[in-house]
């Protein structure tokens, strides 16, 4: 009863509950990149970049054998009962838990929408149908900012998964903070199935993995709990990638006051462990923010450079196809009127047109009547004939120099990206930089600095 009536008590708690200062941090990231006017993602989208909004949690996947004591660790950490324990195979599938303000439980594409990085791996591995989430309003430890991903249980033999769980292990591996591999002392340590999953592990993300054994106080007296461990880390250093030097695997059992024992219980290690992380997590939201913001701004920078760059290539264009037009029709027409011109009397040619322009006609056509009668009679058909593709090959220059122009933004554009520039630096940046004061002052708070 009295855990029901604390249970609902955290479940109406308001918002401002959620005070710890890396949950606000990493909420605030998260909406800066989500929000639906001005989001990092829809900027970056207009400008043909694509961002990822940063998760608001770490996600911790623990893998092992069946009765490893995953789900038991889950449940120990939450402070509620939400997974399902026991010797038998209780997990083949994969079942997120994760806190939230009601306490539900969710199936397959329902849990999708909670965890969209992961939709193109689950549909890919056909994991879809065998997919839980596990809400739960608990508040106990650091769980509002911990997902933990629970696993199938792994034997050897002739057990058949419904889909191939080596593989999609690996790739929840791939996507998850940190990976919790927990080998029981109890007969099933040398799974071989386990080992090969933690090889393949190794090889793409062996930062982030973990090992421990559990259960330790189950493990008989401290010799053969030596002896486990042992036989253990030489089975693990005969695989490639994972033959270390420092290959650590503290003992860890959920704590029982009605069952004292000798052995040394490091689960508190394992609470710091995720805490160090989740510290890890915060910084790497702040440096990853303002990493995208320089990206934007120098996206815009670019592309409003290259805007000018093709305004200005558009002018050169304009005038050179001016240019060869000018002289394309130019040419014949200054020809044919010398021809013209020849036949008119100076005095009606001044009574026609106008003394002064009879003058530059006198002159012009002069010139190139001069220039014609430098050219043979026989050769006169050819020049022609050249004369005419000279001033086509001018008319194709000018419709060439007339299509090679780029597009340019219109003055809304460019006033919408100094905009979108100009929100980034002054809003976005200095939100960032309140935020990162922020951390600091609580790593100083924590660390009595």
């Amino acid at each position: 009863m009295s855990g029901s009536r604390k249970t609902r008590s955290v479940a109406n708690a308001p918002d401002t509950a959620l005070s710890s200062p890396s949950e606000r941090i990493l909420r605030d990231c998260h909406s800066l990149y989500v929000d639906q006017d001005k989001g990092l993602v829809k900027i970056a989208s207009s400008l043909g970049l694509r961002l990822l909004p940063p998760r608001k949690k770490i996600i911790v996947m623990i893998m092992g054998n069946h009765s490893a004591g995953k789900s038991s660790f889950i449940n120990w950490y939450v402070e509620e009962h939400i997974q399902k324990t026991g010797v038998a195979i209780e997990t083949q599938g994969f079942t997120f838990i994760t806190s939230g303000r009601k306490r539900e439980s969710l199936t397959g594409n329902a849990t999708l929408h909670l965890y969209p990085h992961f939709r193109p791996l689950l549909e890919f591995k056909g994991v879809t149908d065998y997919l839980c989430a596990e809400i739960s309003t608990s508040k106990q430890k650091k769980f509002s900012l911990v997902t933990f991903v629970d696993t199938p249980g792994l034997v050897d033999g002739d057990m058949v998964y419904p889909f191939d769980v080596n593989s999609a292990i690996t790739s929840f591996g791939e996507q998850a903070d940190l990976i919790f591999v927990f080998f029981d002392p109890m007969g099933q340590a040398l799974c071989k199935r386990t080992l090969n999953i933690v090889e393949k592990l190794s090889e793409k993300c062996g930062d982030k993995l973990r090992f421990y054994l559990s259960k330790a106080d189950e493990a008989g007296r401290e010799t053969d709990r030596q002896r486990v461990m042992m036989q253990i880390v030489q089975e693990l250093c005969r695989r490639p990638g994972l033959n270390k030097c420092g290959f650590e695997m503290p003992t860890i059992y959920i704590p029982n006051p009605q069952k004292q024992s000798r052995c040394v219980n490091q689960i508190d290690e394992v609470c710091e462990t995720i805490e160090k992380t989740i510290n890890q997590a915060v910084q790497k939201t702040l440096d990853q923010l303002e990493k995208d913001c320089d990206l934007i701004t120098s996206t815009i920078s670019n592309k409003l450079a290259q805007d000018r760059a093709n305004v200005s290539y558009n002018k050169s264009s304009y005038i050179n196809s001016f240019l060869c037009g000018f002289l394309a029709f130019f040419l014949p027409t200054l020809f044919i009127t010398s021809f013209i011109v020849t036949t008119f009397i100076s005095e009606d040619l001044d009574s026609l047109v106008g003394e002064g322009l009879a003058r530059v006609l006198t002159v012009s056509t002069g010139i190139v009547m001069y220039l014609w009668e430098w050219v043979p009679e026989d050769g006169q058909l050819v020049s022609i004939i050249i004369f005419g593709a000279m001033c086509y090959f001018f008319l194709v220059l000018a419709r060439y120099f007339a299509r090679q122009g780029c597009k340019t933004l219109t003055k809304k554009e460019k006033k919408s990206l100094t905009e979108c520039s100009d929100y980034v630096q002054e809003i976005i940046k200095a939100k960032k930089r309140k935020l990162y004061e922020e951390y600091l002052q609580q790593c100083a708070a924590e660390y009595d600095f």
